[in-house]
């Protein structure tokens, strides 16, 4: 099956709450992460995550629904056109 480059952009708006959840579904996925960055924003109470993924739109769709589905975290994804 055919995998595209996606980067997914997260922020936490509580990350004390909700930053388990969030680690447990992106381990879940640990095999379509290349890479990850999360800047803490301690004094406005929130995070800012970014996470290069490849895998299936499958894949890359799942993640992102299971993350966005977290109460307090908002999700965005970019996917690349071009398949590999």
């Amino acid at each position: 099956m055919k995998r595209r480059i996606a980067v997914i952009s997260a922020i936490l708006e509580n990350p004390t709450e909700t930053q388990g959840e969030f680690n447990r579904i992106v381990s879940n996925f640990k095999d379509i992460i290349k890479g990850r960055m999360g800047i803490p924003y301690d004094e406005l109470g929130i995070s800012v995550i970014s996470i290069v993924v490849m895998g299936t739109i499958n894949d890359i769709n799942s993640l992102t629904g299971k993350l966005g589905n977290i109460k307090g975290v908002t999700v965005k994804t970019s996917i690349s056109k071009k398949e590999i």
